[in-house]
């Protein structure tokens, strides 16, 4: 007899479900249970959350951070990247520390990198990167948060998220006063940017949206309001699947290849030859440890397959990588890989 259960996660704010099947039979005086998913759902938590801290490291890095101010911030898209990363003030970059909630944001450094609600629907949540941008030349001072989604479908997250963005952009610009302004001085008020990269668009549906205040003159002569830009949401969706035509949009094409899943060699070179990056020893063990998270997680399956049967911990392998949003062709290559199996068999356990 089997019976199923339900855990429901918060990751990037995503809510995601994981359904538990577990197998009941009886033995001597009681019931007992066992599940082939229990093993599964431990390294889930665990590698998911170190997953999701290894892809802030990996857009906080500041090449990266400056090719994505490069492409969205209006007023750095005719700078050089040199002068976009000469401009990110490295010591204002916070990975998972600020909180978002009202009170919270100006209490300095938060000693706890804590990225995620500690209990879901309480407590408090912070901006995945926060960082600023300051060119002295053209008296430019912008405050920018980027966010990793996972996915952006109302049917998984419970809510639109553009509200989610707007929230975000009023409290980016709430959260100043007292640091940049007093009283009254609110033309001291830093304009804002809250970008969103979403990983969950179809194969032809990446794209780049901009969501921002405009003026809308009802009656009359048009009032002049100058100042009216101050908080700017973008919304970059990028392709999971490995296998689709590079992006035409360099940007999205950019991201795609960053958080892909491939062979980190693979990946530096990539960067290095497509996009003029340099590969640091920051930005070098920042993809290492990306990568090597999808070995850790076969090694995972491997080690379940030897303790509770082959398929049982094939089964895990492919929950947990599905979980971290891994290509069904890329579960199938690495299952061929790992497992000795044919094309054939190692989709019966993808599909």
């Amino acid at each position: 007899m089997y019976a199923e259960v339900v855990k429901v996660q918060h990751v990037h704010g995503t809510k995601s479900v994981v359904r538990l099947r577990f197998w009941v039979y009886n033995k001597g005086e009681g019931m007992e249970i066992r599940t082939h998913l229990r093993n599964t759902l431990e390294a889930v938590d665990s590698v998911k959350a170190r997953y999701d801290k290894n892809v802030k490291e990996l857009l906080a890095d500041i090449q990266v951070l400056a090719r994505i101010v490069k492409h969205t911030v209006v007023e750095a898209e005719r700078l050089s990247i040199e002068q976009i990363m000469d401009g990110i003030d490295h010591d204002s970059i916070r990975i998972g520390m600020v909180p978002v909630e009202s009170g919270m944001t100006n209490m300095g450094r938060v000693d706890s990198v804590q990225t995620e609600d500690a209990i879901p629907n309480e407590g408090y949540v912070t901006y995945d990167i926060r960082f600023a941008l300051i060119i002295v030349e053209l008296e430019l001072e912008i405050i920018i948060n980027v966010e990793a989604q996972r996915s952006m479908a109302y049917s998984t997250l419970g809510y639109h998220l553009e509200n989610r963005i707007v929230f975000y952009l009023a409290r980016l610009i709430s959260s100043q006063k007292g640091i940049n302004f007093v009283n009254s001085e609110y033309d001291k008020i830093k304009k804002v940017y809250s970008i969103w990269i979403c990983m969950d668009a179809d194969d032809a549906a990446d794209s780049i949206s901009r969501i921002s205040l405009k003026q809308d003159t009802l009656f009359g002569m048009p009032c002049d309001f100058p100042k009216l830009d101050k908080m700017c949401g973008m919304v970059i969706r990028i392709r999971n699947n490995s296998d689709v035509a590079e992006s035409r949009n360099r940007l999205i094409a950019m991201l795609e290849d960053v958080l892909s899943h491939e062979d980190s060699d693979v990946k530096k070179r990539k960067l290095e030859e497509k996009y003029a990056m340099k590969m640091t020893l920051e930005l070098e063990g920042r993809i290492k440890r990306m990568c090597n998270l999808s070995d850790v997680v076969v090694e995972r399956g491997i080690e379940l397959g030897m303790q509770q049967g082959m398929q049982r911990g094939i089964k895990g392998l492919v929950d947990i990588l599905s979980e971290m949003g891994t290509s069904k062709e890329v579960i199938v290559q690495k299952i061929m890989e790992k497992f000795s199996m044919t094309e054939e068999k190692a989709r019966e356990f993808v599909e």
